[in-house]
């Protein structure tokens, strides 16, 4: 199975869930967008790998205009649905943006890049539809430096979760940023404290799937977001 079909596959099996997540977390999200990045009002905003809309509603009383990708068509739906006037959902691959260069003056990924085969064609293609000085916000769990501690976390994430491919260290994405000559502005740390079994619910992980997740699972998980706000030169 391709990791595009693991994504679809997976997703739209616990699209209601998924949604019911974003439901819960709303509120904190749009409080933290509205801190962390700074709007004149009129923008264009670009969400990519936008699931149910989190990023993009949490971005809409904020912006002009939000356009939300997203590959699964079941997450597309439930985001249609509760989708204010401002935000359009349309179905395509982040790794390859069907919009032209800098034709965002805001574009940005939320909880996505561990999806992804390749993290550096996500970061390319934000960095490409964003105007020359517009904002770049990348969001994402961060794996530990020691290289140890990250490849048992991922074994763990990947065990739970098909569509897992990694989880960077913030020296990678760091790394990624500088490639695409991204200026960053500045950089916060989130812990998220997480509770096993509703975490294996949420990506549907049943059976002898969910025992060996178990078995690999961190005995207190408490996963680490990275928030980057860059700016495109």
């Amino acid at each position: 199975m391709s990791t595009h079909d693991a994504t679809r596959a997976r997703f739209a099996a616990t699209a209601d869930r998924l949604a019911a997540l974003q439901e819960r977390r709303a509120d904190e999200l749009a409080s933290r967008i509205r801190e962390f990045v700074p709007l004149a009002g009129d923008e264009r905003a670009l969400d990519v790998g936008a699931g149910t809309g989190a990023l993009a509603f949490a971005l809409a009383p904020l912006v002009g205009e939000v356009v939300a990708v997203e590959l699964v068509p079941e997450l597309i739906e439930r985001g249609r649905a509760k989708a204010p006037a401002n935000v359009s959902f349309v179905e395509g691959d982040i790794v390859k943006l069907d919009f032209a260069r800098a034709s965002f003056d805001v574009a940005g990924t939320l909880r996505t890049l561990h999806h992804v085969p390749r993290p550096e064609l996500v970061i390319a293609e934000l960095t490409r539809v964003t105007r020359p000085g517009g904002t770049v916000l990348v969001v994402d769990q961060i794996a530990p430096n020691d290289p140890l501690a990250a490849f048992d976390l991922n074994a763990f994430e990947r065990a739970r979760d098909p569509s897992h491919t990694r989880t960077l260290a913030d020296v990678d994405l760091r790394q990624l940023f500088e490639a695409n000559s991204l200026v960053l502005l500045k950089a916060e740390f989130v812990r998220e404290q997480r509770e096993l079994e509703p975490y294996l619910d949420l990506a549907g992980c049943k059976g002898e799937q969910r025992e060996q997740a178990k078995a690999l699972a961190p005995a207190d998980y408490t996963a680490e977001l990275g928030w980057y706000l860059l700016r495109r030169p």
